[in-house]
């Protein structure tokens, strides 16, 4: 039960638990001191001498402030080296993540990290606090005790310290069976906590799908299997501590009754035999002790094989090359996938020359975001050639790469706080009127403006903003972080047409002067692209400008008029021309634009419904 590894990991809780320890046997020493002096003052009064009423009290006093200080002293240190524990444990931890970089999904759930970094490392407070100085002291008190009792009757004192070792024999039997059965424990609750991670981010798309019934179902079932294992590790700990009591308690007894047997034969006076009462129950009690915090211990032991698990999960190589100036990139025969057998890059061949714009397009699956993905570093495990000014992907350095490239998403994250602390990501050291500039650029500024300006309030991933200003915020962002190469996946998925033409209008401004690569399912928004290339089934099938690709008449160009004959018949065929021009005057708006309000509302609920459809199979990763 002594973790060497996890010891040398948090190597400033040792002084803690040195002095807990100290603090625990000075406080055992004030005890014998003053159990000495109540067993003399007991045998004065046996024989008719009522003097030493004092001194007695006086010892007991001073014992009892120093019990009390040491007690506070010990709880201080258990405090102390509870909080180094969390503090370098999570701070290892966030470091290790850090060096796995973008990709560390590739090889741990999240869902995982957050449980052993909260729970895990709060399971070791207590290995640490309590535990481990808990352990040093049961082993240091009986030999003191027997130390001391020695002198008074040798024959007690050896049968009282060779039951001790009693209780750590039960806690070696019970240490395999709860070693195993807590390593299941902790595999139902990472797996409870899986699931219910993954049911709270899939709730919107559960309701509309009116499958919150089945989730129910699946919640209760991972919950019962929770329960069971949860009551086989209470079982387990009340039937050791049943047996740690027994011996405890029996072995005190078993000491009362060798003092009065040794007092009955003339072997020990009455004080000594008083003493040996006295005492008899603290040879077993710190041990007794230690077997309570075990099963705590255990539960400890079985978080830190997790921690320890995802602290030894392979790092990339680091990385020395930095993204050239000449930021033009090229892949050839690239390939990917996610698994074995499902290949979702076959072979793709791809160049974005320098201050380029470049767009992705097709079919949902094709491999459009898997391409995204690669580009900044998330999925490593390509095979094939992708360089970056003649550089190899694999050789530049992660930070330089985000420091170059800027991946804007139709879900780009937006954190709990202000919106200048947001902007301020991008670019820490920006000015207010720089911050005030991009927020014009999209057309966010007077919204803001009528709130609380850059201290305005956001939630958690800008709930309380619309999706249309949630992605204008994230362009602002992205606008300050001012990189090389911006890529934008499906950057105007799910939002207002406004604030579609707005984002459009600085994507298209943008590629003025940088490299911008544009994934787009809406072939509306990729018209003015230098450069197209069409994926379907896992391959780039052609590539060209818009008008070269429609010339061709192939796969383009029937994705092309696919959606504009969705386009016509919303606008058309959905609202009748008069009931158009009609609707048009009573709202008092332009008859084009509210059609085109009408086809985005279409194209909106296609696109959630392909999103939702990822979220409840587990999320489609092309």
């Amino acid at each position: 039960m002594i973790n060497k590894r996890l010891i040398g990991a948090v190597k400033e809780s040792k002084k803690y638990i040195a002095g807990n320890v100290i603090c625990q046997w000075v406080s055992l020493a004030a005890n014998i001191a003053m159990m000495g002096a109540i067993a003399h003052l007991l045998q004065n009064l046996y024989v008719g001498n009522q003097d030493g009423f004092g001194i007695t009290a006086v010892i007991a006093a001073i014992a009892l402030v120093i019990r009390f200080v040491c007690a506070t002293a010990s709880s201080r240190m258990g405090y102390l080296s509870s909080k180094a524990v969390k503090k370098t444990l999570r701070e290892i931890i966030y470091r290790k993540l850090l060096r796995l970089g973008a990709s560390y999904k590739e090889q741990a759930n999240t869902s995982e990290v957050v449980q052993v970094a909260v729970e895990g490392v709060d399971q070791l407070e207590t290995y640490f606090g309590a535990y481990l100085p808990q352990f040093f002291y049961a082993m240091l008190a009986p030999l003191t005790l027997f130390v001391v009792l020695s002198f008074v009757n040798f024959p007690s004192a050896i049968v009282l310290l060779v039951c001790v070792p009693l209780i750590p024999v039960t806690i070696v039997a019970v240490q395999r069976w709860a070693k195993k059965l807590l390593a299941k424990y902790w595999g139902q609750y990472t797996a409870l906590g899986d699931t219910f991670l993954e049911n709270l981010q899939g709730l919107t798309t559960t309701k509309i799908y009116q499958a919150d019934e089945f989730k129910h179902q699946e919640m209760n079932e991972q919950s019962e299997h929770f329960r069971r294992i949860t009551m086989k590790v209470l079982t387990m700990q009340l039937n050791s501590i049943t047996i740690m009591d027994l011996i405890a308690y029996g072995g005190a007894a078993l000491g009362v009754i060798l003092a009065t047997t040794q007092f009955k034969a003339g072997h020990v006076d009455l004080a000594g035999c008083l003493m040996i009462i006295l005492l008899a129950a603290d040879f077993f009690l710190p041990m007794r002790m230690l077997g309570s915090f075990f099963h705590i211990a255990m539960n400890g032991m079985a978080a830190s094989d997790k921690i320890f698990r995802l602290l030894d999960l392979p790092e990339p190589e680091q990385k020395t090359a930095v993204v050239p100036e000449d930021c033009s990139i090229e892949c050839n025969n690239l390939r990917f996938s996610y698994e074995a057998d499902r290949e979702i890059l076959h072979d793709v061949d791809m160049a974005f020359p320098k201050g380029s714009f470049t767009a992705i397009v097709g079919e949902s699956g094709c491999g459009k975001s898997t391409m995204a993905s690669i580009l900044m570093g998330r999925n490593k495990d390509y095979s094939g050639e992708l360089t970056v000014g003649g550089t190899p992907l694999s050789e530049i350095s992660e930070a330089s790469l985000m420091e170059n490239f800027t991946y804007i998403s139709h879900q780009s994250y937006l954190f709990k706080g202000n919106v200048r602390e947001n902007l301020l990501m991008a670019r820490p050291n920006a000015g207010e009127d720089t911050l005030w500039q991009v927020l014009e650029q999209v057309n966010l500024a007077d919204f803001l403006r009528s709130e609380k300006g850059l201290d305005t309030i956001l939630n958690e991933k800008g709930s309380n903003l619309s999706g249309g200003q949630c992605q204008r915020l994230a362009l602002a962002r992205a606008l300050l972080h001012d990189s090389p190469v911006y890529i934008f996946d499906e950057a105007t998925s799910n939002i207002d047409v406004e604030s579609e033409n707005d984002i459009m209008a600085q994507i298209h401004a943008l590629a003025k002067s940088k490299t911008v690569i544009l994934i787009s399912h809406r072939l509306a928004n990729v018209v003015g692209a230098d450069n197209i290339y069409v994926l379907d089934h896992s391959t780039v099938v052609e590539n060209g400008t818009h008008s070269e690709l429609l010339a061709r008449n192939g796969t383009y160009a029937k994705l092309w008029n696919a959606q504009q004959e969705l386009e016509h018949y919303t606008s058309n065929d959905v609202i009748p021309s008069e009931a158009r021009s009609a609707k048009s005057r009573d709202l008092g708006i332009d008859s084009t634009a509210y059609a085109n309000k009408v086809r985005r509302s279409f194209d909106s609920l296609r696109s959630l419904r392909m999103t939702a459809s990822e979220e409840l199979n587990g999320g489609a990763q092309a």
